[in-house]
């Protein structure tokens, strides 16, 4: 009995760790936000308008993410 407890517990870590596989193999790459490219709008060498443009992009989210939810009345 313990020999089919042995193998039904391999077999269960066996097929976690495909699925796990699958799963990372099937991650894609980031998707942009609409209307950006690749390479950004401002030229290779101005870092700092670079920063500054994705720090607009990501405001909004990390805003929206930050506010706190209202809680619901317990009466």
């Amino acid at each position: 009995m313990r020999v089919f407890g042995l193998i039904g517990l391999l077999l269960a870590l066996v097929i976690v760790g495909l699925l796990v596989k699958k799963q990372l193999t099937g991650v894609a790459a980031p998707v942009l936000p609409a209307g950006t490219s690749a390479a950004g709008s401002a030229p290779a060498g101005d870092a700092r308008a670079q920063s500054q443009q994705i720090q607009q992009q990501i405001k909004p989210s990390l805003d929206a993410a930050v506010q706190a939810r209202p809680l619901p009345d317990d009466n």
